[in-house]
């Protein structure tokens, strides 16, 4: 079943990238007493991802602080060295937390995994958006099959 706007965030966890190396972190406490922007892409450095999703968060993370947001995260099922080399060429720091999921448990426990098997990817998660606030959902923004519309930064911003 999919997680929906008013369900609380099931607790899995994660690989947070730090300046000290990776550090985990469960998600009960990553999302606890906080308003958080979370989105999800299918995996690092892939096209969409690097050329429009991660960098549309980069960009508008002032303007999403400015209404509220307290942190944006980005989760793809790759482990914390790679998450952390494609934040680094990103350029990042101190905008978007970059949380490692290796074994795509989040989307999983959220209903929103995906096959990428024809891609050679395996099972990842979907590229979606969503505001947690104190763990739970307040807004949800799933993408189609091949589409990038409603999990942008922009989408985000205009929804608060």
């Amino acid at each position: 079943m999919t997680i929906s706007v008013g369900d609380r965030v099931p607790n899995t966890n994660f690989v947070k990238v730090t300046a000290d190396g990776p550090e985990p972190v469960e998600s009960d406490a990553f999302f606890a007493g906080r308003k958080v922007a979370l989105f999800s892409v299918p995996g690092a450095f892939t096209p969409t991802c690097s050329a429009k999703h991660l960098p549309g968060f980069v960009e508008k993370a002032d303007e999403l602080k400015a209404k509220g947001i307290d942190e944006i995260a980005c989760t793809a099922a790759n482990d914390a060295f790679v998450m952390g080399a494609w934040g680094k060429s990103s350029g990042v720091d101190g905008k978007v937390t970059m949380l490692a999921d290796g074994n795509g448990a989040f989307p999983k426990a959220v209903g929103l995994d995906a096959d990428f098997s024809k891609f050679g990817m395996g099972t990842r998660g979907q590229r979606f958006s969503m505001v947690v606030n104190d763990g739970v959902v307040e807004q949800l923004n799933v993408e189609g099959p091949g589409e990038f519309k409603v999990s942008s930064a922009d989408y985000m911003l205009e929804t608060l």
